[in-house]
């Protein structure tokens, strides 16, 4: 198994990146042996994958950087790098490779601060791999000091230095960014590619991975929870009953309350051990005996961890609710096709029912107008409005019509 051998529907892009590896491994050679470095190298310092959410930009990109850190000994028989087992891509896949910083967005924003030790380490040999690579899998969420802090290390970059950004889109980058980077746009893979790929690598059933991939248009990650997971599955039925729940002011309140604790809940449960483990990592680096009290000094360390892991839940909660605004969107797209009589597959067959009373019930100007109401409640909660909020504007807009 090769390291892109989990990236569905991306097959153009895997092959460009495989040729990139194998002159990478080339130039790295090169240079060791102090031989001439090979001409026309599909190799650069600087990449940014985009493409639209649930593609596979990070995935994408983690596999490239395993594929630039392979040390399988097939590579000086002609294998090419990427081999998925040794432990160079073994690392770096899983997140643990000393020469392979991932920088994400803890809160709405990547901070100066999150970027300043990650930068000054772009600037540093690789310790024990072939590259030193810095992988940024919120670009889009640099803010001005940290995208200028990026863009130094960018236009100097050191030798063995490869920075990999991923982004929606080239227009969510800095142009000056964007600029010095080779750009590679992954496309939505197919239903059919990630129901196989379902069916494939995790063993689901052939049924549950169709429906999953169907009522996901596509996302892997999301199709991959949809199956496995039981309770991401209830809470999609929760949600595309919502519309079914708004017939008055009261139940337009209590269907957003309900929307907002559950995405609370689903934060609360997915920051426990995690956080958890991270404080009690901490605490023993810090020299805590286990529950014992911590040394002098270091009451602010602990304290700084607990303020970013506070901003992870804020972001984690906002994420759940994206992902149930998604859900509406898709239903209502729905209802808009059978309005239209269009012949566009429906997304959430296993609605049907609820489906064809909506579209019978309304016109597709309405639905238009529930669309967009979607569209800015996501767009406030972007612009940090509480949650509640946001969506009790939403549901009375959806009543409306």
């Amino acid at each position: 198994m090769t390291v892109w051998d989990d990236l569905v529907g991306q097959e153009r892009v895997s092959a460009q990146l495989a040729a990139a590896a194998r002159d990478a491994d080339a130039q790295v050679t090169a240079v060791a042996a102090a031989t001439p470095l090979p001409e026309g190298s599909k190799m650069t310092h600087a990449w940014l994958f985009t493409g639209p959410p649930g593609a596979g930009r990070t995935q994408m990109a983690r596999a490239f950087a395993a594929a630039l850190q392979c040390v399988s000994p097939d590579r000086a028989l002609g294998g090419a790098p990427g081999c998925g087992f040794c432990d160079g891509c073994h690392t770096a896949l899983v997140g643990t490779h000393a020469d392979v910083s991932t920088v994400a967005a803890v809160g709405a924003q990547i901070l100066a601060d999150d970027m300043r030790d990650t930068v000054r380490k772009s600037f540093t040999s690789p310790a024990t791999g072939r590259w030193q690579i810095i992988l940024v899998e919120d670009a889009e969420r640099l803010n001005e000091k940290s995208a200028n802090a990026v863009l130094k290390a960018v236009e100097e970059p050191a030798p063995r230095t490869v920075w990999l950004l991923c982004a929606p889109s080239l227009e969510d980058v800095l142009p000056t960014i964007r600029s010095r980077c080779r750009h590679l746009n992954l496309s939505t893979p197919s239903v059919d590619a990630v129901a196989d790929m379902l069916v494939r690598r995790e063993g689901v059933e052939p049924g549950v991975a169709a429906a999953a991939a169907r009522a996901t248009q596509g996302h892997v990650d999301r199709a991959r929870r949809l199956a496995t997971d039981p309770a991401a599955r209830e809470r999609r039925a929760t949600v595309l009953k919502l519309p079914l729940r708004i017939d008055d002011v009261g139940g337009c309140l209590k269907a957003a309350q309900e929307l907002v604790d559950a995405a609370a809940e689903d934060a609360k449960q997915l920051a426990e051990d995690r956080d958890g483990k991270e404080t009690e990592e901490l605490k023993t680096a810090l020299g805590a005996a286990q529950g014992g009290r911590l040394p002098r000094g270091t009451a602010g360390v602990v304290k700084e961890l607990e303020d970013k892991q506070k901003r992870r839940r804020t972001r984690t909660q906002r994420d759940s609710l994206d992902v149930a605004l998604t859900d509406l969107t898709s239903f209502y797209r729905d209802v808009l096709a059978l309005q239209l009589g269009s012949r566009v597959a429906i997304a959430n067959v296993d609605v049907e029912d609820a489906l064809d009373r909506l579209s019978r019930a309304g016109t597709p100007e309405a639905t238009l107008r529930r669309i967009e109401a979607i569209g800015a409640c996501r767009d406030a909660l972007d612009r940090n409005v509480a949650p509640l909020l946001a969506v009790e504007a939403m549901t009375l807009a959806l009543r409306a019509g």
